[in-house]
């Protein structure tokens, strides 16, 4: 790592940057409450969340053996939307740590993004309310390109928007399209064990392992030493 040209660290949000879970689920059960079905345990979130809403959605109707149509499913997904875009942040807080470590990383002069497959108005509406937007040079999701990870197109185009350089690019996530879509950039990945992930983190084997967000900057530090 150069010191007069830190590498830009890309975050995923939902169970990286935030933990989204309470008010994706409350969102969630909103919606199998109005159709008649049982309500999924916030316990259910790690392995649940990570693929964008119509994924947790199709997730959530399984669960009571529910399949609908593609038009039932858009209707559902758009409700969800809905509800979760008015209730965004009444649970949802960044993880213990988060600022105090992104802190130490701009000092350093680290460029920082978001690379999530979170819708982007989504993301930026969420950032917001939690006062987090100023600290990202970028805030890319699903839609924003027309790509989602693990495709790295993704991981490029929003590096490039950020206007940082891809070599010595370091991504952040906590499942596998975050691992997926750094192997395939030829970057670095920094995994956090605390997040929503169906394969645990560990056997994903990311370059680095984290439990606390306060151990993000010496890994960043010692992947750049590496």
């Amino acid at each position: 790592m150069s010191a007069s040209s830190p590498p830009i660290i890309v975050f995923d949000l939902d169970g990286t940057l935030v933990d989204t879970a309470p008010d994706l689920i409350s969102a969630l059960n909103f919606v199998l409450d109005r159709e008649g079905l049982r309500p999924v345990p916030l316990s259910a979130a790690r392995s649940m969340i990570g693929a964008g809403a119509r994924k947790l959605l199709e997730r959530g109707l399984e669960v009571d053996g529910r399949v609908v149509s593609l038009a039932d499913l858009d209707r559902l997904t758009a409700d969800f939307i809905d509800y979760y875009a008015e209730h965004i942040a009444d649970g949802s807080r960044p993880f213990d740590g988060l600022e105090p470590a992104l802190d130490r990383l701009a000092a350093k002069g680290h460029l920082l993004a978001v690379c999530t497959n979170k819708l982007e108005w989504l993301s930026k509406l969420l950032l917001d309310r939690l006062g987090l937007t100023p600290r990202f040079a970028a805030i890319c999701g699903q839609d924003t390109f027309g790509v989602a990870k693990p495709d790295p197109a993704f991981l490029r185009e929003t590096v490039a928007r950020a206007g940082g350089k891809l070599p010595g690019a370091i991504m952040v996530g906590d499942a596998g399209p975050d691992v997926g879509v750094a192997r395939r950039a030829s970057v670095p990945v920094i995994g956090v064990d605390f997040g929503y992930t169906d394969v645990p983190m560990t056997e994903l084997k990311p370059d680095r392992l984290i439990s606390h967000m306060r151990d993000l900057p010496d890994a960043v530090a010692s992947l750049g030493a590496a």
